[in-house]
């Protein structure tokens, strides 16, 4: 009872003191720690935060203990080490979320729709379907506003115009080039034969299919270090699945495929975001500049 009475009397004069600032100073902190879970969703990191949480309540709990002095000096004097050596463990994680967190801008970026975009979404729709009537695996990824010059440099530069018999070709078994991805920006095949950094995430451990390869997690990983749409065709079940941002659609037929595809593969201008605004602005204020 008299624990019961210290911590309601504890609480009472918490909220006594509360005013306006504290409660925005709160919600402050709440929402950066919400957010930096939100970054780090799905990741190892969690994993580890959820480790380094343990142990350092674990850790509290010892060295409360008057009865253990000597533990408590090692954990007062190897604390500040085990700080420092928190980015290095988190290196990859802490990377990946200053990626989305520069992706997604200041202001929405401005969107185009070419007419060639949608001939490559007709081509890949057409090639994912008979690739998966044929169960002949394949990875296409669709480069959007992030550069993927070091992973085309890994395959064979092809630069030609896309359409579903070259797909098809490219991902026929045995042929030089089907393993690995092909890389495809705007209405055309980059290259092919590219390798994919592979997901690190755990999802498809999780997931109640765990006969996924690694076209899937080669998906994934990339996902996970660029805006870029990855289509992937499962060579054991047939199975159709887009994968962007960490996340994977499975289980797709034409019609929604080609719906995904068209609300995804938007590929951002290079001036879209406040920059692409400034410059705008600068370019209508010339003197003597037809307006378009």
């Amino acid at each position: 009872m008299d624990v019961l009475i210290n911590l309601l009397d504890n609480l009472i004069f918490i909220f006594e003191r509360l005013n306006w600032l504290s409660i925005v100073d709160i919600a402050l902190v709440t929402l950066i720690f919400l957010g930096i879970l939100l970054l780090l969703r799905d990741t190892q990191a969690v994993i580890l935060l959820r480790g380094v949480f343990l142990l350092l309540v674990l850790i509290s709990l010892l060295t409360s203990f008057d009865v253990l002095p000597a533990f408590s000096w090692l954990i007062t004097t190897t604390l500040p080490a085990l700080l420092l050596a928190v980015p290095v463990i988190f290196a990859p994680e802490i990377r990946r979320a200053l990626e989305r967190l520069g992706r997604a801008g200041l202001l929405p970026p401005s969107v185009q729709q070419p007419p060639e975009n949608q001939a490559a979404i007709n081509a890949i729709v057409n090639a994912a379907v008979r690739l998966s009537d044929q169960h002949h695996g394949a990875l296409i990824i669709l480069q959007r506003l992030d550069s993927l010059e070091e992973y085309i440099r890994t395959g064979v530069l092809m630069n030609a115009r896309i359409s579903p018999e070259l797909l098809l070709q490219i991902f026929y078994p045995n042929t030089p080039l089907h393993d690995g991805a092909v890389i495809v920006s705007e209405a055309t095949i980059v290259a092919a034969s590219c390798v994919m950094p592979l997901s690190a995430s755990g999802i498809l451990a999780r997931t109640a299919e765990r006969r996924m390869g690694l076209r899937h997690r080669a998906a994934l990983g990339i996902s996970e270090v660029c805006d870029g749409v990855a289509v992937v065709v499962s060579e054991e079940t047939g199975t159709i699945s887009v994968v962007h941002s960490g996340r994977m659609i499975r289980r797709l037929d034409a019609e929604r495929l080609e719906n995904i595809l068209r609300a995804f593969y938007r590929p951002v201008r290079k001036d879209g975001g406040l920059r692409g605004l400034l410059l705008r602005r600068f370019a209508a204020r010339r003197p003597g500049q037809e307006s378009r």
